[in-house]
């Protein structure tokens, strides 16, 4: 008999009921989550922390607003790893259930925050590559540091709000409603408004990468009509072609990492969740995580500043390590003809 079925009018809140969303049965189902939260989640540390020691280490990168909101989703990218590994590696894998209610609807808001944020940032350097596509000409009036910082602030506090809410009283246990089929103490109403946050977020990037697209299309077309035009119109389109395939590639993760997670989370409020289809959601919850270990690359590394950036850092490195190296021959030496004399 399984005890933990999960009863149509659900509200137990009791830690004993946690038990019920340990899916993970067999040794090898944690060991692979594990191995996958840990790979993804080393990564995505040093990636992201490697993008943030080039933006901050250059005073040309750092005061541009565009370079703002990449540190942005590098630093929510931060969090959502260290978060989101330790709090889903000890409930799935060590299957901790000994901390309160509240404790766990806290891990939850952090990883909540950490991954809106994420996506926040993504939207905010959708919208600022859009504007400067758009308006190029008006571009650095109507997007200065004052306002980068105005809407990273704006973005942060809304993310955090909505990711407490739960803890603030917008839950099952304290509201007595129907709780989620796939977080423990989650109000179905607050996943469903969650879902679709989320959902805003991921229309707006993909309507205003569309649109930047579109108008690398046109580029393209205006480069084919003139071939002899030469300068920096010409250097413009190029890099707007080289725009345009990295923009598929940032639709293309979002929509391969983020889609499996955002369905399953609807099927469960319209639907029940069988046993299987909760591991498969386990599994592909690691997918934002994933996300978070390819933004780097494709929005940071591409850049020919930060790539330019991180060559001088390698160089600078590899100089060092081949003076460490020589040292110790050149002691040698010395002591050598010390000795002969």
């Amino acid at each position: 008999m399984n005890i933990c079925k999960i009863h149509e009018n659900t509200s137990k809140c009791s830690a004993n009921t946690m038990e019920c969303f340990m899916v993970l049965s067999t040794q090898a189902q944690k060991i692979s989550i594990a191995t996958l939260c840990s790979l993804f989640g080393t990564l995505c540390i040093f990636e992201n922390s490697l993008v943030l020691y080039l933006i901050f280490s250059s005073r040309r990168t750092r005061r541009k607003p565009s370079y703002l909101f990449i540190s942005s989703l590098a630093l929510a990218d931060i969090l959502a790893s260290i978060i989101f590994v330790c709090s889903f590696v000890n409930f799935h894998v060590f299957n901790e259930t000994d901390f309160s209610k509240e404790m766990f609807l806290l891990q939850l808001g952090g990883v909540n925050t950490s991954f809106s944020a994420s996506l926040s940032s993504l939207l905010l350097t959708a919208l600022d590559r859009y504007i400067s596509i758009s308006r190029p000409s008006e571009y650095k009036l109507l997007m200065t540091r004052k306002r980068a910082w105005i809407a990273l602030g704006v973005l942060w506090v809304t993310c955090a709000t909505i990711a407490s809410l739960p803890l603030l009283g917008w839950n099952c246990c304290t509201l007595n409603s129907t709780c989620s089929e796939l977080f423990p103490f989650v109000d179905d109403n607050y996943l469903s408004s969650w879902i679709c946050f989320v959902m805003v977020l991921l229309g707006c990037i993909i309507y205003a990468y569309t649109h930047v697209l579109w108008r690398a299309r046109q580029h393209v077309a205006y480069m084919e009509k003139h071939q002899g035009q030469v300068g920096k119109q010409n250097t413009r389109m190029r890099m707007d072609v080289m725009l345009a395939k990295t923009l598929v590639m940032v639709l293309t993760v979002l929509v391969l990492c983020w889609s499996p997670v955002l369905v399953l989370m609807i099927y469960s409020i319209f639907a029940r969740l069988s046993n299987h289809l909760r591991k498969v959601f386990a599994f592909c919850s690691t997918l934002c995580l994933l996300n978070s270990m390819v933004n780097p690359i494709i929005y940071a590394l591409r850049s020919k500043e930060l790539y330019s950036s991180l060559r001088m850092v390698f160089s600078q490195f590899r100089r060092q390590l081949k003076a460490s190296e020589e040292s110790p021959e050149a002691d040698s030496t010395h002591k050598s003809s010390v000795i002969e004399t």
